[in-house]
């Protein structure tokens, strides 16, 4: 099929996908699971809107469930019935390298949220499978999403006797943790893992740079069942954001100056043990314009800290505290309330499709 009517086909038939999630509307928007970001009011508002909304890790792992019990709560208060009966209609995103497969489970089974998405492994496709399987047996029809971001990854993903739902790919664009060294645009890497698993029965989501219908209109034209988000979600009302930190990713453009991939605001927040082959996009600041200066460690350290103590006025181009977000922050140019970003996210891409269709 031509790869534009297959895209225009794709944002009129969400397949599989309404299967598991009778909300859900087409084009597929999912909003990433975001460390402590994406909280359980992001999450539920991009569900409501047609999308699905995952909850980010939290600051540890107990938080998981506490999230839960807030997503359930708001259904239980809301005036309008939401959902597919006993299962949330959100997912929850698990970090694996510094996870707890035991809360993770117990919050799984107590809460049955509609999916589960698992990043990060210290130990490859093995520690994958080991989550995969106990959070089967602990919720069986919870949807498992595996993020990858190497062709040998989605090799071994599909050829694993506990093969995920869903392929989660992402482009070295993205922001927050992504692949290090080894890592590929979006554009290129994309096709090459689904020529590779296509067959295989996994969904395939493309991840990394995209911020508007323009992005989600590509990658659905590449082959995707749908599109994730993080960055853009960051600039929405219901994101657990600092204002200064917001502010930041709707101001910062031309990521590829104002952007890098580096372990230093890692080292600065004392965040260690993340595994060699994932590094975090952020917006630089005087942490790092400093550090590229040749400041010592110890004294950009001691300045980080200071700043920390200043509230808003720590993120910015004068400011020092980690700020990550993708190659798209240039896309975003303001906060809005994530149902509505949602609504015109979608409207915009099948303008686009329903156009590139008819030439």
């Amino acid at each position: 099929m031509n790869p534009i009517r297959r895209a225009m086909s794709s944002s009129r038939d969400c397949g599989l996908f309404t299967d598991h999630f009778p909300w859900i509307q087409s084009p597929v928007i999912v909003g990433a699971p975001m460390r402590v970001f994406s909280g359980p009011r992001l999450a539920l508002a991009i569900s409501r809107s047609g999308g699905l909304g995952f909850i980010g890790p939290g600051a540890k792992p107990a938080d998981t469930a506490t999230d839960l019990d807030i997503v359930r709560e708001l259904l239980r208060e809301s005036s309008a019935p939401f959902g597919p009966g006993d299962t949330l209609p959100i997912g929850v995103g698990f970090q694996l390298w510094n996870g707890d497969l035991q809360s993770a489970t117990q919050a799984v089974k107590q809460y049955r949220p509609c999916a589960a998405w698992l990043f990060a492994p210290r130990n490859g496709q093995e520690e994958m499978d080991e989550w995969t399987e106990s959070l089967r047996k602990a919720s069986p029809g919870i949807h498992i999403w595996h993020q990858i971001g190497t062709v040998r990854e989605s090799i071994e993903a599909a050829e694993s006797a506990h093969r995920p739902d869903v392929l989660v790919i992402q482009g070295i664009e993205a922001g927050g943790h992504g692949r290090a060294n080894d890592g590929m645009g979006l554009m290129a890497l994309f096709p090459e893992i689904a020529d590779q698993v296509r067959n295989s029965g996994m969904l395939l989501i493309a991840a990394g740079g995209i911020a508007d219908g323009r992005g989600i209109a590509a990658a659905l034209a590449l082959g995707a069942d749908g599109v994730a988000m993080g960055t853009r979600f960051l600039a929405s009302t219901e994101a657990r954001i600092s204002k200064g930190y917001q502010d930041e990713v709707v101001r910062a453009s031309d990521a590829a100056q104002s952007t890098a991939r580096t372990q230093l605001y890692n080292r600065l927040r004392g965040t260690f043990g993340w595994p060699e082959q994932w590094s975090p996009r952020g917006i630089v600041n005087k942490s790092w314009h400093e550090h590229q200066a040749g400041v010592s460690f110890d004294e950009l350290k001691t300045r980080h800290d200071e700043a920390a103590k200043s509230g808003d006025d720590g993120w910015g181009p004068e400011g020092r505290l980690a700020t990550y977000a993708g190659g798209a922050t240039g896309l975003v140019h303001g906060v809005e309330d994530a149902g509505v970003l949602v609504s015109k996210l979608r409207g915009d891409a099948r303008a686009i499709l329903n156009g590139l269709g008819s030439q």
